[in-house]
């Protein structure tokens, strides 16, 4: 991008403007290593003390200035201003050429001036960039982000000045404000994802050379709060499978779930072209996590197969027409219910049941984290906890009348 300097005016005392250099890029200051849009010349006109009109031969009308009631003096200061004036277009030109040659900065020079303008950009402005790439639910979140960010920086953030101290009081922030939506107060899982979100985006602006510290690395995040996850037992999932429910599709995808661990989000979309059979090896699907967006090749088994009914073409869903919503979710509780289930079981919670009845029956975790698509292990250490304890209270329940005497 060419730099543009203009000559330009600023009104002092004593009747004078000062000249300056305005540059358009800033430009970089050898001395100080700032980023500058002004340079003064040290160069002076006298400013007219009023403008008197005058008709030119071609009849148009000119405001021509006035430096001084006698004649004479006005000459000599309008000539005076006109030399200072060519001298300092001269200087301009000169900058300017000399500003626009590719060879003009060194290579220091070239970083200072790059990070420098990077400092400039709106840290809130490259977050809505990242988070208008995402997609579905995880979009959904990145905006929820984008929202408290704004609210709280009232839209703008430099890069320059983003610091650990600024990203605390942001963390503090949202574990103290109010919900949007609800008008309560966050919930600290809420939290933990939006902030979790900034941190993404701190990290990728450093790999993307706009932020100079790894900023993401030095700021902890927001401790998740412990969860109760509803789940199953595999004697509740039998009695499921043998009471009916008013929507069967509904009950064919939640027995699914747990028997493959998929969110709903992804049996919904699930299509005939990603369930595979290879010979010798049993059942696969082959599909893309909408939440995480990783490509999976998940292991199905028999029964789990047998659950999707007839096949159908290639590109048509498996649940055609699966919806979930209030009043599904009626269904779906009246169905667990009639079981004689009294747990709060939201469709989530068959995902819940598959991670702690792998866990539960010896499946190690790397494993189980695999086929539930996490991306980190510490998530799936929760279903670890539960059936650690589902363990525990199974070796427990093995009671002896009574123990023996040494005696006897």
């Amino acid at each position: 991008m060419a730099i543009k300097v203009t000559l330009r005016q600023k009104p002092i005392s004593k009747g004078r403007s000062s000249l300056y250099l305005d540059f358009y890029p800033a430009v970089l200051n050898t001395e100080t290593g700032e980023l500058t849009r002004r340079e003064f010349l040290k160069m002076y006109v006298h400013e007219p003390i009023k403008y008197k009109k005058r008709t030119l031969p071609n009849g148009t009308v000119k405001q021509i200035p006035v430096y001084s009631e006698n004649p004479i003096q006005n000459q000599t200061i309008e000539q005076e201003n006109s030399s200072v004036l060519a001298i300092a277009e001269q200087i301009r030109l000169k900058r300017e050429n000399h500003l626009n040659k590719p060879e003009i900065y060194t290579e220091f020079e070239k970083e200072r001036l790059r990070i420098q303008e990077a400092g400039k950009q709106n840290f809130v402005e490259y977050f809505r960039k990242l988070s208008n790439k995402r997609k579905a639910s995880n979009h959904d979140n990145w905006i929820s982000a984008l929202n408290y960010l704004e609210k709280f920086t009232k839209g703008t953030l430099p890069f320059a000045d983003l610091n650990e101290a600024v990203l605390e009081d942001f963390k503090d922030y949202l574990q103290t404000t109010t919900d949007n939506k609800r008008k309560t107060k966050i919930s600290t899982n809420s939290a933990v994802s939006y902030f979790n979100k900034v941190k993404a985006a701190l990290k990728q602006a450093y790999k993307d050379k706009i932020l100079q510290t790894d900023l993401n690395a030095k700021i902890e995040p927001i401790k998740a709060a412990e969860t109760r996850r509803e789940f199953l037992s595999i004697e509740e999932l039998n009695e499921l499978v043998k009471k009916p429910c008013n929507d069967p599709m509904l009950k064919r995808a939640a027995l699914f779930s747990a028997l493959t661990g998929l969110r709903f989000s992804d049996i919904q979309k699930l299509n005939w072209g990603e369930v595979q059979e290879i010979s010798g090896q049993g059942y696969f699907l082959n599909f893309q996590q909408q939440k995480t967006e990783g490509v999976e090749n998940h292991p199905i088994s028999e029964q789990a197969y047998n659950l999707l009914g007839e096949r159908g073409e290639f590109s048509s869903r498996v649940f055609e027409g699966l919806t979930y919503s209030a009043y599904q979710n009626t269904h779906l509780a009246q169905w667990i219910g009639s079981a004689g289930i009294t747990k709060k079981i939201t469709f989530h919670c068959f995902r819940h049941t598959y991670a702690t009845l792998q866990l539960f029956y010896g499946t190690d975790i790397y494993t189980v984290s695999k086929m539930l698509g996490h991306k980190d292990l510490k998530t799936t250490q929760v279903y670890a906890k539960i059936a650690s304890k589902l363990k525990q209270e199974a070796a427990n329940k093995i009671q002896l009348a009574s123990l023996p005497t040494d005696n006897t």
